[in-house]
């Protein structure tokens, strides 16, 4: 919203006194964030239809961005089945796991059935309409349950939190309340802290609600904005090794003389410990260069994130900002570099370094790195958490060669993370957020049956501490609605629009009633309103839009005999509002209304402007929203690979109940168990054949799904396996996988030993 142009002097000094006047307070008010003034021209706007170019762009905007909201909720409910099902399928491997837990997968790659289960009545809609708006309104009910739940409830909690109630991520209100909720959450784990180095450091429910926060659509559309180039531009260079632990670097150094010479030579024996190879000269000589280019791709990565402070999206700065004010209060003795080191902590402990370490979960890169730029990510990564955190060496002493990267940025580092800070607070425009909500007609959540129940679940489960008192209109609700239902299978965990609205409050119709306070007068309302109807009026007929100055007068009557009744409703309500104003001595119409003028005038390029950044966010946005989606794709394939491979569990289960194993083979298209061969997998697209050519002879070979040659092969004897494992090997080295040789061993002898 642009700021009130300072009137020209007039002939009548008494009105230009109040000019004056009115102006400089409008423009103290301007200073804020969020001004009544912009609040109320956004409430003005409501109920006018606009079809300009501005309009539909905004419309194109908001629909992309309740898209995006959509979809981040379906990825993030697919990455908890998949991380699910991932950590389940070595135990379907071995066909151990028990009959419910086989059940319970099979049962997450059900697909929803819309129309099967039972909704609740009407009555119980009404009574969780009324529940889940005061959860909503009212962030200190969902605060606290954060805080009492376990950890192995927290993830459903939350997901019904930042993708179901505070769904709608680009929604001013919503994201307002959820942080509202977070500086709740905050203040709590600051009061009940004992010791400073353990501050929000530990896996607690609010540190997963952080983590979780950050990988909404704004968090998101940031990282990809920011980070994808820098990642993509570094991975292409796949051969290029920048290891600098001094052990791994003496083992690829051997390793690659081997195979160049065909032996070692006497100084160079295997398995030295990491301070002999740490004094290697040949070592340090390959390490040297490559501590140099590493700190310069780490500079380069900090360039581009400190250069992007203006872009981090509001609501982590916000919390950056809570961290601080937090710690100031609770340890006023903390040294800046201390409070700098916990707003790291969350910017990139819990934002930065893991789209860094693992792009390809956070949609930056297509597949996954290689190894050598997949190590190279890791150590960026770490060096810039060294940087933003206090370093601890104690693990990994070699990171100490790269120290002069921390020296060099500290200050540097620091400056940027309190500037993350410098935002300002949402509270006033807030307040006035939740009045518009109660006279809202469409206020609304899609939220699935199972989400509904498992809140209500632990809204009983801690009423007690929640609600004590039976006075309360939590304790009333939850009263009413008795006892949680239970889970529903999947399949009948249907999604619901439940209508949010409240049994306490009465809708506002009247928003300037609201608006009413000491600091505000009705002349002011009159004002607002009146600027806001111009603009909407000149947006509505383009034609005069660009004439300048522009007559008010003339425009209010022209508005008023047009043929449109909307324009004519408009008119004659502004016609009214300027004789009152005129009457007041806020505006002059000998002036032509100059204040309103240049205001009207300020506003209308302020719009213009607006529209090219409306356009340029949906660009931006699109190319988020297509990267979510692919990635929504991706997801459902690896559950589709599941699915199948559920499916090859239960024939071979069924068929064969003494067998080991889940192999099938098919032999004249038929299935049939294949003598001396097991197959293991597939865990992904990869799985490895094993087989026994000859006693105390085994093949294992790795295969790629699609593929019919294997990827390798290797030929183990038995006796080389055993003296491996007394001369203390322990893994066996397949190029892209390690095997462990007791397991290898113990393996070999359950699938292939005859039974006596």
């Amino acid at each position: 919203m642009a700021a009130p142009a300072t009137p020209s002097t007039s002939t009548h000094s008494p009105s230009a006194s109040v000019h004056s006047h009115l102006s400089r307070r409008l423009t103290n008010r301007m200073t804020n964030r969020y001004s009544v003034n912009a609040m109320y021209s956004l409430a003005a706007e409501q109920d006018i239809e606009l079809e300009d170019e501005l309009s539909r762009a905004q419309k194109k905007l908001r629909d992309l961005k309740s898209r995006i909201s959509s979809q981040s909720k379906k990825n993030f409910v697919l990455e908890r089945d998949v991380r699910y099902l991932d950590s389940r399928i070595a135990l379907l491997i071995q066909n151990r796991m028990a009959a419910d837990e086989k059940r319970q997968v099979a049962e997450t790659l059900e697909d929803v059935d819309e129309d099967s289960g039972l909704w609740p009545d009407e009555k119980k809609m009404g009574q969780y309409a009324n529940l889940f708006f005061l959860l909503q309104s009212e962030p200190r009910h969902i605060a606290s349950l954060c805080r009492l739940v376990s950890l192995s409830e927290i993830d459903t909690l939350l997901q019904t939190v930042m993708f179901t109630l505070y769904g709608n991520q680009y929604e001013q209100r919503e994201e307002h309340l959820l942080l509202t909720m977070f500086q709740s959450v905050l203040s709590a784990q600051f009061e009940t802290t004992t010791e400073f180095g353990s501050l929000l450091r530990a896996n607690t429910p609010v540190s997963r609600m952080m983590t979780t926060y950050t990988r909404r659509g704004p968090g998101q559309s940031y990282l990809k904005g920011v980070l994808a180039d820098r990642i993509n531009s570094l991975i292409e260079h796949k051969n290029l090794n920048l290891e600098i632990n001094p052990l791994k670097v003496y083992e690829q150094m051997i390793q690659q003389i081997e195979e160049d010479t065909g032996s070692l030579p006497p100084s160079l024996p295997r398995g030295v410990p990491p301070e002999v190879a740490a004094a290697n000269s040949d070592v340090q000589a390959i390490i040297i260069p490559r501590i140099t280019m590493l700190m310069e791709i780490a500079n380069s990565f900090l360039s581009t994130i400190i250069d992007s402070l203006d872009s981090v999206p509001y609501g982590i700065r916000w919390i950056c900002k809570q961290i601080r004010s937090l710690t100031r209060r609770k340890y006023p003795d903390a040294t800046d570099a201390s409070i700098c080191s916990l707003i790291g902590g969350f910017f990139f402990l819990r934002f930065i370094n893991p789209a860094i370490v693992t792009p390809q979960a956070y949609m930056l890169v297509d597949g996954v790195p290689a190894k050598h730029p997949r190590r190279t990510l890791t150590l960026i990564a770490k060096m810039l958490q060294n940087l933003a955190n206090k370093p601890s060496y104690a693990k990994e002493q070699y990171m100490m060669s790269l120290n002069p990267f921390v020296e060099n940025n500290k200050a540097r580092m620091n400056q940027f993370l309190n500037a993350l800070c410098e935002v300002g607070d949402f509270y006033e425009s807030l307040e006035l957020d939740q009045y518009m909500a109660l006279s809202k007609k469409d206020l609304q959540i899609n939220i699935t049956l199972n989400e509904l129940y498992n809140t209500h679940s632990l809204l009983m489960q801690h009423m007690d501490v929640l609600s004590p008192n039976d006075k309360h209109h939590l304790r009333i609700l939850l009263d009413e609605l008795g006892a949680a239902p239970a889970q529903v299978p999947r399949k009948e965990n249907r999604s619901i629009e439940l209508p949010l609205y409240s049994r306490w409050e009465t809708p506002i119709q009247d928003l300037s009633t609201s608006l009413m306070s000491d600091s505000v007068t009705q002349n002011d309302i009159n004002y607002m309103e009146t600027k806001s109807i111009f603009v909407q009026l000149l947006r509505s007929m383009p034609t005069i839009a660009d004439k300048r100055p522009i007559n008010l007068g003339a425009l209010a009557e022209k508005a008023a005999t047009s043929k449109d009744p909307v324009l004519v409703r408009r008119g004659i309500k502004v016609q009214a509002l300027l004789t009152e104003l005129d009457a007041a001595g806020v505006i002059d119409r000998a002036d032509e209304y100059k204040l309103m003028q240049d205001e009207v005038s300020a506003e209308m390029v302020h719009l213009g402007n607006a529209k090219e950044k409306v356009v340029l966010e949906a660009r931006s946005l699109e190319s988020v929203y297509k990267t979510i989606c692919d990635h929504n794709n991706y997801l459902r394939g690896q559950l589709e690979q599941y699915k199948a491979y559920l499916q090859n569990v239960r024939l071979t289960s069924s068929k064969d109940k003494g067998a080991t194993g889940v192999g099938v083979v098919t032999v004249n298209g038929k299935e049939k168990k294949q003598v001396d061969k097991k197959v293991l997998g597939p865990r992904m697209n990869i799985y490895f054949m094993i087989t026994s050519p000859a006693p105390g002879t085994f093949i294992i070979a790795l295969h790629f799904k699609g593929r019919d040659k294997p990827i390798l092969e290797m030929d183990l004897k038995i006796d080389d396996l055993l003296e491996k494992q007394k001369d203390q090997q322990a893994m066996l080295d397949l190029e892209y996988v390690q095997l462990n040789v007791p397991k290898v061993l113990a393996l070999f002898n359950k699938l292939f030993s005859k039974k006596r």
